[in-house]
């Protein structure tokens, strides 16, 4: 399987909401996701992850959703390619 970076900003109401922590839990629970996730002063949520490609296209899909009180209004993704440098899924502050 083909490797892909995702470099991937959410936009609506996705803080205060576990938005981060659904992440990290959909991402073990699709499997062989790697990254982190943050919150960012603009009230967006950023993720970097990799994995197979098919994986983490599931994952952006899931990101349209998040979990029960987040209201999502947009998913920008910028694939690149993948580095190799991530061993889990982390939430950074």
């Amino acid at each position: 399987m083909e490797k892909s970076r995702a470099h991937i900003f959410v936009s609506g109401v996705v803080q205060g909401v576990f938005y981060r922590a659904s992440v990290v839990s959909e991402a073990d629970r699709i499997g062989g996701i790697a990254g982190w996730g943050r919150n960012l002063r603009d009230g967006r949520v950023e993720i970097v992850c990799e994995g197979d490609r098919g994986k983490v296209d599931k994952l952006v899909t899931w990101l349209w959703k998040g979990p029960e009180h987040a209201q999502v209004t947009d998913v920008e993704v910028a694939w690149k390619k993948a580095t190799g440098e991530f061993s889990n899924f982390d939430i950074r502050l």
